[in-house]
């Protein structure tokens, strides 16, 4: 058994968002709800049980639990190398991936038409 515990990347530790199965509005909690007056930083599970939606109106128990998508997908401790990739998102990341990936084939493909 290891003295360490299992270190969590920022994506584990940042607060889950909550989606409405019913419109598909995303409660962020860094956003808060400015409609209903919930300030930034409220956690879902301290909304007020009267809370509804504010695009359809739909009640808490209609929410599902998501995972934040805005955060950096490694380790905190991770974050000062790799040239500020590390702090890219998932998303980021992968656009840049199949972004290069797409630039490259385009650049080969181009050399047919050179003679």
């Amino acid at each position: 058994m290891s003295d360490h515990p299992i270190e969590k990347t920022l994506a584990e530790l940042a607060p889950s968002w909550h989606e409405c199965r019913a419109c598909g509005y995303v409660y962020e909690p860094a956003k808060g709800d400015s409609k209903n007056n919930i300030p930034p930083n409220t956690q879902f599970a301290d909304l007020p049980l009267i809370w509804r939606c504010p695009v359809c109106g739909a009640s808490k128990k209609v929410f599902i639990e998501t995972k934040a998508t805005n955060v950096a997908s490694g380790f905190e401790a991770n974050l000062k190398y790799g040239l500020g990739v590390n702090n890219l998102t998932e998303g980021q990341k992968n656009l840049l991936i199949f972004g290069g990936l797409a630039l490259g084939i385009l650049f080969f493909l181009s050399m047919y038409s050179l003679n």
